[in-house]
């Protein structure tokens, strides 16, 4: 993934300074993962911000394949800390491992925030179909209409 422009300099060692001293409302766009394919075609967007209760799955590194909830959104140290990805201390208990963003793929998103709908509409360019709090990836959101019929 190429990383965005920060700063007006092409200069690496401006960007990466840039990258590294970005204010908190910046970091929070440096936090996007890309959305599967499935997602992707249903809502028409390529990218989003990852958010607390999204599902991902891990596509590079140690814990690669595996799936899991995202737990915490660290914007500070831009990191995602998942269910089930943890390591032991010395003392074996378990903490989480922290992943970067770009490392992942959302396979499911969590649509319990209105304003979260509302970006996904205004990228899109029209209405997203009534859903569900969570939509599983493959499956096909059930409208109210459906839900009336069951």
């Amino acid at each position: 993934m190429a990383m965005p422009r920060l700063s007006e300099s092409r200069q690496p060692r401006k960007q990466r300074k840039a990258y590294f001293n970005a204010p908190l409302h910046a970091r929070q766009k440096l936090l996007s993962a890309p959305l599967s394919p499935e997602l992707r075609e249903r809502y028409g967007v390529k990218r989003l911000p990852v958010r607390k209760g999204d599902k991902v799955r891990i596509m590079r590194g140690d814990f690669k394949g595996k799936e899991g909830t995202v737990a915490r959104v660290d914007v500070k140290r831009l990191a995602l800390f998942i269910d089930g990805v943890t390591i032991e201390k010395a003392d074996k208990t378990p903490v989480f491992r922290p992943i970067h963003p770009s490392n992942v793929m959302i396979v499911q998103l969590n649509l319990s925030d209105k304003r979260r709908r509302e970006i996904i509409e205004r990228r899109k360019g029209g209405k997203i179909e009534a859903a569900t709090e969570t939509v599983e990836e493959g499956e096909p959101a059930a409208t109210k209409a459906e839900q009336a019929e069951a």
